[in-house]
């Protein structure tokens, strides 16, 4: 039942909107798809990027329709973030998925934290 195409479509919606937001979805998709419909975490990463892919590129050409994007001081960010989740892709696959979700779960609470926190100047 919970991973039948309607529960999906919903899914879609509420993340797509999260998204839209510039809030993300991703750490929601993947505690729904490991906690809820209980699939295996290495399967709901990669079903996560797919889905951050097409959410992300649909947002960055509205975005960038609306001269929103300082392409001079991200381009830096965008060159080593591709690089080293190349590279951690790899190293990645040989640690203990253990080791993995404490990891997550820590910057999950941090962030967390953070947002509950965070006073704008």
């Amino acid at each position: 039942m919970l991973n039948s195409v309607p529960i999906a479509i919903v899914a879609g919606v509420i993340l797509g909107f999260l998204s839209g937001l510039g809030i993300g979805g991703g750490t929601i998709l993947i505690l729904w798809l490991t906690q809820i419909v209980k699939m295996d975490p290495t399967i709901s990463r990669t079903i996560n990027l797919l889905f951050f892919i097409s959410t992300a590129c649909s947002v960055s050409i509205i975005r960038m329709k609306r001269h929103q994007i300082p392409w001079r001081s991200i381009w830096p960010a965008i060159i080593t973030g591709c690089i080293t989740a190349g590279i951690f892709t790899f190293i990645g696959e040989k640690l203990d998925t253990d080791i993995l979700r404490k990891i997550f779960g820590g910057l999950l609470l941090i962030t967390g934290f953070r947002e509950l926190f965070y006073r704008a100047k």
